[in-house]
């Protein structure tokens, strides 16, 4: 592909998308897209796809990509998220890693910030959180779903797996469905960074979590017993 038949734009799109997705780079994103598309990769191209084109484009080359993490792709391809920031990396958690952590989930509009409101938040960033390391495992798009009959329903389930959730701001309504899905809500009016108060949940996994989160991290229940004590 000729450098004029990329333009800068187009290019910063496909290096943004490529990183949401497992294991794929531009190059190999580039050919999922020329598959599908054809070339030049254009912006009328790009604005046709959907998401079951990146699953079989090139023989099934994304077909085991998460299908959240290929919508995200997708709305970046379309410039639907690009004008805003780049997106820190995924590092997908394999079975075993991290014993004693929790899941955790950002409400983010930029970056890898929390500063989403629960309701219209593009993202969520998902966590992986121990005493000793904090990684992000997963972008959950909330930006390619039809609008459900609940949408705060819809957007609890998607972070069900989650055991807290960071948000600048939520309504009762939808903090009931949070609770409910058996995820603690945290309100941070004045948002922030994501590694700041994960920084901070650390510190309280290290050091005295109360009961229901040394159950989660799996604690024995001994162990449990003496933090809430201790509290």
């Amino acid at each position: 592909m000729s450098n004029e038949a990329l333009s800068r734009d187009l290019a910063l799109r496909i290096g943004l998308a490529a990183r949401t997705l497992p294991d794929t780079d531009p190059s190999r994103l580039v050919t999922v897209l020329v598959d599908r598309i054809g070339l030049p990769i254009t912006e009328e191209g790009l604005a046709g796809l959907m998401v079951k084109d990146l699953k079989t484009a090139a023989d099934g080359e994304l077909a085991e990509a998460p299908v959240d993490q290929l919508k995200q792709a997708l709305s970046l391809l379309k410039g639907e998220s690009a004008g805003a920031v780049a997106l820190p990396e995924v590092r997908p958690l394999a079975a075993g890693e991290m014993p004693g952590s929790i899941r955790v989930a950002c409400a983010s509009a930029s970056g890898e910030r929390v500063d989403g409101h629960f309701g219209s938040c593009p993202r969520f960033l998902i966590y992986q959180v121990s005493k000793k390391e904090v990684r992000l495992i997963a972008l959950r798009s909330t930006a390619a779903e039809p609008p459900p009959a609940d949408k705060n329903a819809h957007r609890a389930e998607l972070i069900r797996d989650c055991q807290v959730l960071y948000v600048a701001s939520i309504g009762g309504p939808a903090a009931a469905k949070v609770v409910k899905a058996r995820i603690h809500p945290i309100k941070l009016p004045e948002g922030g960074e994501a590694s700041e108060a994960l920084g901070e949940l650390q510190r309280v996994l290290a050091a005295s979590p109360p009961p229901w989160l040394a159950k989660v991290m799996g604690l024995a229940p001994e162990e449990r017993a003496r933090f809430g004590a201790a509290g």
